[in-house]
């Protein structure tokens, strides 16, 4: 059971977590300014403003730097990975979805019939990471310094 706590005092990853949800419902209201409909589907959907995949892992690497330091090796490595996702959000994904889309546009050529369609929105533009970078760190930092663990949290709530 003793583990089971550790898990809840640990704030980074609470934090970062909870980063990624935020930006994953921001999508809704981003969707809503630029398309004038609400989809809450859009949540459970990668790509799209802002990277919750890059405020998840700038947020946990800001929480690491704040609480070992940000002189740290593994604060380092935090970052290292960071740029590694974050890169391939907006690289490597993106590429993907526009082959997707051009081969969604050959299929249905070749095919009107065709029933298969991939998906399209894997990855994002960059101002979509830079937005989703800035969005992991700006609930990070400010949630573990004020609030702390979950469970320094509930001891808040119930005391």
């Amino acid at each position: 059971m003793s583990d089971f706590f550790d898990f809840l005092n640990n704030s980074v990853l609470f934090w970062s977590l909870l980063s990624c949800l935020i930006a994953q419902f921001l999508k809704i209201l981003f969707n809503l300014y630029s398309t004038g409909e609400i989809r809450f589907g859009i949540i459970f959907e990668t790509g799209g403003m802002p990277s919750s995949h890059s405020a998840l892992i700038t947020g946990a690497a800001s929480g690491i730097g704040y609480e070992i330091g940000f002189d740290s090796s593994i604060f380092a490595l935090a970052v290292a990975i960071a740029l590694i996702v974050m890169y391939d959000a907006s690289g490597v994904r993106k590429s993907a979805g526009i082959q997707a889309a051009e081969i969604n546009k050959l299929s249905k050529k070749l095919n009107p019939k065709s029933e298969v369609i991939l998906k399209e929105t894997l990855g994002h533009t960059k101002i979509e990471v830079m937005v989703g970078s800035f969005l992991g760190p700006l609930i990070t930092l400010p949630g573990m310094f004020f609030l702390g663990s979950p469970l320094k949290i509930f001891d808040l709530i119930i005391n």
